[in-house]
């Protein structure tokens, strides 16, 4: 299983950035997806999560309105669309993979990361 996020780097703020994470190694057709971000000696949150078809998107309050999850099944692939950014936006982002159940807990499969940093 690889999740190979993407698309990170260094934006200021008010700016827009859209991570990428590209999937192989399992069914991603029928596996919900999840972007979490966990910034410098801060716990691991959920950003956003959309479930195996798109038909059902979650956005965690602290991004809602500014981030947007979207899938392309058939590319294999997942993103985070983030406008406005805010420094404290600032963190390395994951995404990562399941098999049924809610889209808010126990992913099984991670990816490695992609850093965001927003500067002030």
């Amino acid at each position: 299983v690889q999740l190979q996020a993407s698309g990170g780097g260094l934006v200021q703020a008010g700016g827009s950035l859209r991570l990428s994470c590209a999937a192989s190694g399992f069914t991603f057709s029928v596996a919900n997806m999840g972007w979490f971000r966990q910034a410098p000696g801060k716990e691991r949150d959920l950003v956003a999560a959309i479930n195996w078809n798109g038909g059902s998107t979650h956005v965690a309050d602290f991004v809602k309105g500014r981030f947007t999850i979207s899938r392309d099944n058939a590319k294999k692939t997942v993103y985070l669309q983030m406008n406005s950014l805010k420094s404290e936006d600032t963190a390395l982002y994951y995404c990562a993979a399941k098999y049924g159940g809610l889209l808010l807990s126990d992913y099984r499969y991670w990816g490695q990361g992609t850093l965001v940093t927003v500067s002030s």
